[in-house]
């Protein structure tokens, strides 16, 4: 039996067991996927425990960046913003990749993203705003403003966007209808944090991604007064599509696993 596992903690709320399963159903793969909930700490021994009915493994947080040491092999990209999403076995161990870039940039324009974006917004300054700076970087953005409430992390983000080639600044989390005028904005505060921004949310020309999927639409996406909107669950969805692509070698259906997500 071939193994596979989202680890995180906390990890009940995860859909990737969903997504993942109603893949390895449309491909005819008798494989399974669990949740399990894992913590930094555990996160050593459950690696090293591991055996070759393992497939890969998806990571949520807290541990995409813990797992750097315990990995033989990084991908540039994973490497240069700190943040591994998926284990993959490899010849002397485990390697680690990023599918959560891939993930926005294909949310964004299935959404309806077209041309090259030149400026962007970035709401926070975690690991999933790293990510997302990744992402605007392989989408062409030259210009990037990171907003989050410690300067400290906002500096850090934005030093990881120079090293990408763009040009950073920063600002307070304090909403703007200047910075909603990019031609793409990344909220990646949790929940609903974004709400305050949605008074500044019509004003908006450009395409949205809102990380957050739970509520939906979030107040600044119901709000948001340009053309694109995408949300968490469809990054949810692309980066899951990468994952089975990367584990299993073939290309599932984004039908078949978007209809797998509760509405």
């Amino acid at each position: 039996m071939r193994r596979a596992a989202v680890l995180g903690s906390p990890i009940a709320h995860s859909l990737s067991p969903a997504l993942h399963r109603a893949a390895y159903a449309e491909l005819g793969l008798d494989w399974t996927y669990e949740a399990i909930d894992v913590s930094e700490r555990q996160l050593p021994a459950f690696v090293a425990e591991l055996d070759d009915s393992w497939v890969g493994l998806s990571l949520t947080m807290p541990l995409k960046e813990c797992v750097l040491p315990l990995l033989v092999e990084v991908d540039e990209a994973a490497r240069a913003i700190a943040s591994v999403n998926t284990v993959l076995p490899a010849p002397a161990g485990w390697r680690g990749v990023n599918t959560d870039i891939y993930g926005m940039t294909q949310a964004l324009t299935v959404a309806g993203l077209h041309g090259t974006p030149s400026t962007a917004t970035v709401l926070g300054a975690g690991a999933t705003a790293r990510s997302a700076l990744a992402a605007l970087a392989r989408l062409g953005v030259t210009a990037v403003t990171v907003c989050a409430r410690r300067p400290g992390a906002a500096m850090e983000a934005a030093a990881l966007g120079t090293r990408l080639g763009m040009r950073m600044t920063t600002s307070g989390i304090a909403p703007s209808v200047e910075l909603v005028d990019s031609d793409v904005v990344v909220s990646t505060l949790p929940g609903d944090a974004a709400a305050t921004w949605a008074v500044v949310g019509p004003m908006a020309t450009g395409a949205l991604l809102d990380a957050s999927y739970h509520p939906w639409p979030s107040a600044l996406a119901g709000a948001w007064g340009g053309p694109v909107v995408a949300s968490g669950r469809d990054m949810l969805l692309w980066q899951a599509m990468e994952q089975v692509r990367l584990m299993t070698g073939r290309e599932p259906s984004p039908e078949v696993m978007r209809a797998a997500l509760p509405a």
